[in-house]
């Protein structure tokens, strides 16, 4: 691009963003919330690096450098807590990830309207029901004599001890999460397959396609960019497993099965007042975060030529 080029589509976009400077005036909201509650607080991440006491602020703290981190790698808990939180969050993301996916393209090809929409809605409401009182709800149906129990006895099955059993936390975890984002998650491809072009559809009937032909030759390549990006953003916070809910299932008896580093922060950091200890905890989740998110970023470019940036 010459020089004389860039200028002319500097001019067009300053042009276009004059006209149409309404619609920026409605990004202003977003842009605070995200400088106050993004930005600014990354000032307190230095207290990671400081032996951090209320009474002298940060400024006034010591500098101890990576010693919290030496502290928090060298510790007994931490391979315990690593591996929780990997195979709650990689069980997850083998569970959770395609079946939105599958759901989407069912609902694609439902004949029933009204069936369409029932199922969509049914789907739908476990996403807004709040973490604490679905954790509540699972903690009734799971319980020695809850209703899932009861069913189990009825089919001539003993009961099982879902909530007494740790080895069963990560399962009882992982898909009553699925169950909870089933519907909510295929929103983005239904949305995707909605706009797929019918005449693809009906060329495809015409050269006598199946079904199943349709929706690998038509249907999944329209929704491969929309599947990449997720996936890349779902690897960018695989470190991040769902804190209310992990502490809200945690007892006494699946503790060694369910502690995990986002609960163990909440527990040392604020009932144990060791901010700068798990503020190194919390920034070397992120970086590994950043790692795998700018890791996957680039497989997926180099792959499939589609990516974030």
């Amino acid at each position: 691009m010459t020089k004389l080029e860039r200028q002319i589509r500097k001019k067009k976009t300053l042009s276009l963003m004059k006209k149409n400077w309404v619609l920026y005036v409605f990004l202003v909201p977003m842009l605070i919330y995200l400088i106050v509650f993004s930005y600014l607080p990354l000032y307190g991440i230095q207290i990671a690096f400081r032996n951090y006491k209320v009474t002298k602020g940060i400024w006034g703290s010591p500098w101890v450098g990576l010693e919290h981190f030496r502290t928090f790698f060298d510790s007994y808990q931490f391979w315990n807590l690593l591996k929780n939180t990997l195979t709650l969050s990689i069980y997850s993301l083998i569970a959770g990830f395609p079946l939105p996916i599958i759901f989407a393209l069912l609902l694609q090809y439902c004949i029933s309207p009204k069936l369409k929409k029932t199922s969509q809605m049914i789907s739908y409401a476990p996403h807004f029901i709040s973490v604490v009182v679905y954790c509540g709800m699972i903690t009734i149906f799971l319980a020695n004599n809850g209703i899932v129990n009861q069913i189990l006895m009825k089919l001539g099955f003993d009961s099982v001890h879902f909530l007494s059993d740790p080895k069963l936390f990560k399962h009882i975890y992982v898909w009553s999460g699925v169950l909870q984002g089933l519907g909510w998650g295929s929103i983005m491809y239904i949305a995707v397959l909605t706009n797929v072009n019918p005449e693809l559809h009906e060329a495809a009937i015409i050269d006598g396609a199946s079904k199943f032909q349709r929706i690998k030759h038509v249907d999944i390549p329209a929704i491969v960019p929309t599947m990449v990006i997720m996936l890349i953003t779902k690897c960018g916070e695989i470190m991040d497993v769902g804190f209310e809910k992990v502490l809200l299932l945690q007892n006494s008896v699946n503790l060694d099965y369910s502690e995990v580093i986002s609960t163990y922060v909440y527990k040392i950091g604020i009932l144990g007042g060791q901010f700068s200890y798990s503020a190194a905890i919390g920034l070397f989740n992120n970086i590994i975060n950043l790692i795998l998110l700018v890791l996957v970023n680039w497989i997926a470019r180099k792959v499939s030529d589609i990516s974030l940036w």
